[in-house]
């Protein structure tokens, strides 16, 4: 994901589409480095968000409102005092840079015709919002930049504007093909690398896109293509791809476009990603659509990280100090297997005790179990019948031992199991509704010391309801409490019951109604069992379904564990992007 060159090209044709020729009406600073345009323009309305904020610098339009303080800062007061009533001429971007200008005309005190210009630099920790006189000179800039912070530029009231110098970088709308040759293809670097590197605004995700076009592999080595004879091909092939881009840029045949890795947003671009193929990719009708939809869908994915980050610490606390104690009684049980030896040991004394010769360091006898013969070690300062005692009385302890480790084995592996599949459930929350219960659970079991506040814990979360190409209705539980209250609460005898073979993840329940349902909802069914499971992602998942009433509950099992005797199993992928999911009022 990247802000880059390509994607400014195409807000920019929007921007201007849309704003030139309107007034602005209002302006607000929701934040520090925020501001919110409100922009009329042939009888409608448009709300521009402009963020120079240096983990995320924005732009793009949207039908959210955002106020900004009682008492304006500075830098708004100083836009409303010149531009508050102005008009936007135009919006453009400069070569292929990440910057937007923005030309304004409005009425100075004197009534004359004047014209600023306000400069967006998106440019991560760098990006800023500038506001300058015709002739470049800066009025004012939401972040002032000292010579104290940076050598390369001021951005101080008085100074004269300039873009800063981009590391020797050729314009990929003006590079010719000698210039890409000498400049681009001699690197000692990957192709991809090589294009981002030496072109203006592109991202590596772009350059990646041009050699993925070109079919060259982007990890290549670009000036490795001159040691082969397709050398000239290749990069006659690799600069006619780029530049066809560029003839897409400047006929503004963008295609906005988000590419998800399941239901997650992985990228986005103005152009189709051709990289991806493999993965399910939405086009919409702007930029601005995009960013929004693509910020707002991963701000909820992190934010929801953030808020479960306390209780994933306890939960793989947890499961670290439970593998440790498994694998610590496994090498136990392991030590127990010589037990039966030391009986065999103890019965051939008390049987051939007699032959022992006292002082004697080990005493040779058959063992009638096997017919072989044995070497017995003896303690020489003890008798034969001492010795066996001394043998059964270690058999004794190391069968009590194995016997209890069993037991303490099969309780440690059930801890585990519980612990990930509270982790799976951790990581198919989509609110704070869905932590809610997945708290509870830790704290019923321990893992959390209940606070007693007086009130019940109000659980508001409800599992995911699908509905699958047929027509039938699709449930998933998003933790185990609601994984045992579908299964054996919710879902009748004739449902179908879908869960991942052998993994922590979510109860699918089918209502089948009726009849049984067709092969195409069984399909669907499975793949909603295998993304919601610790499988997720993975292209082959092997999943288990059975009507429900062969799923019986485990006696005093944790919740949402289960048992079923008899059973069909499919391999399918965890792809549920054709899947309709109804949202829940």
């Amino acid at each position: 994901m990247a802000l880059d060159g390509t994607v400014i090209s195409c807000i920019a044709w929007e921007l201007n589409h849309a704003l030139a020729g309107g007034k602005i009406n209002k302006i607000a600073q929701p934040e520090k480095d925020e501001l919110m345009l409100t922009i009329k323009n042939n009888r409608k309305q448009y709300r521009l968000l402009v963020s120079a904020s240096a983990s995320l610098p924005l732009v793009y339009l949207t039908d959210q409102n955002k106020t900004g303080p009682m008492t304006a800062p500075n830098f708004c007061m100083l836009l409303r005092k010149h531009i508050g009533s102005g008009r936007i001429l135009r919006i453009w971007q400069p070569g292929m840079e990440r910057i937007l200008n923005m030309e304004i005309e409005h009425l100075n005190e004197l009534g004359d015709i004047c014209r600023k210009l306000l400069i967006i630099e998106l440019m991560g920790k760098h990006s800023n919002i500038i506001f300058c006189q015709e002739d470049g000179m800066i009025l004012d800039s939401i972040k002032h930049v000292s010579a104290q912070v940076s050598s390369v530029r001021e951005v101080l009231p008085g100074r004269m504007y300039f873009i800063p110098e981009t590391q020797h970088k050729y314009d990929p709308q003006t590079i010719t093909e000698e210039e890409f040759f000498d400049f681009v293809c001699t690197k000692p670097m990957a192709a991809a690398k090589a294009i981002y590197t030496s072109l203006t605004g592109f991202s590596p995700l772009m350059a990646e896109e041009v050699c993925c076009r070109a079919g060259i592999d982007g990890g290549f080595a670009v000036n490795a293509l001159e040691e082969n004879s397709f050398q000239e091909i290749e990069q006659i092939h690799l600069f006619h791809t780029l530049k066809r881009m560029m003839e897409d840029l400047e006929t503004h045949a963008f295609t906005p476009n988000i590419v998800y890795d399941g239901k997650v947003p992985l990228e986005y671009a103005a152009f189709l990603l051709t990289q991806y193929q493999d993965m399910h990719t939405e086009t919409y009708d702007t930029m601005s659509e995009v960013l929004e939809r693509y910020y707002a869908e991963k701000n909820t994915i992190t934010r929801i990280r953030q808020k479960s980050s306390d209780l994933r610490r306890i939960v793989q606390t947890a499961l670290d100090r439970s593998r440790k104690k498994y694998d610590l009684q496994k090498k136990q049980l392991k030590d127990t297997e010589k037990r039966d030896k030391f009986r065999i040991y103890g019965e051939l004394l008390n049987t051939y005790g007699y032959e022992a010769v006292p002082g004697s360091r080990e005493l040779s006898a058959v063992n009638y179990y096997t017919g072989e013969t044995v070497k017995i070690p003896l303690d020489p300062t003890l008798t034969a019948q001492e010795n066996a005692k001394k043998y059964f009385d270690r058999y004794g302890k190391l069968k009590r031992t194995y016997e209890a480790l069993e037991h303490l084995i099969k309780e440690t592996k059930e801890e585990i199991q519980h612990l990930e599949s509270i982790s799976t459930a951790l990581d198919i929350a989509m609110n704070e509704e869905d932590l809610v219960q997945v708290k509870e659970e830790l704290t019923q079991y321990g893992y959390i010391r209940r606070k007693y506040t007086g009130k019940r814990v109000k659980i508001t979360s409800k599992p995911f309801h699908y509905l699958s190409s047929d027509g039938y209705d699709i449930y998933v539980g998003k933790n185990n409490y609601q994984n045992e209250e579908l299964t054996f609460k919710f879902a009748t005898g004739n449902d179908w019951w879908f869960h991942a073979k052998g993994a922590p993840g979510s109860h699918v329940i089918v209502k089948a109604g009726q009849g049984l349902p067709p092969d195409r909802t069984f399909e669907e069914a499975a793949r909603l069992a295998a993304w919601y499971s610790s499988h997720r992602g993975a292209d082959k998942v092997e999943v288990d379904y059975v009507e429900k009433k062969q799923v019986k509950k485990v006696n005093g099992g944790k919740p949402g564990f289960v048992i079923y005797h008899t059973n069909y199993s499919m391999v399918i992928d965890s792809d549920i992007s054709g899947i309709r999911q109804i949202k829940e009022k």
